[in-house]
């Protein structure tokens, strides 16, 4: 019989990126805004 090789994640792996996604940063609608608007005059670096 012929075995297939594909990518498996294994339990660990995906118990990181569950936990890299719960951590992650939420901006609101309003602080995304704010940060454009300073981009665009100049006043901050967006990087």
């Amino acid at each position: 019989m012929r075995q297939t090789t594909g990518t498996r994640k294994s339990p660990g792996k995906k118990i990181v990126k569950d936990i890299k996604r719960a951590t992650r940063l939420h901006y609101s609608s309003e602080e995304k805004f704010r940060v454009v608007l300073d981009g665009l005059r100049g006043e901050d670096c967006i990087a």
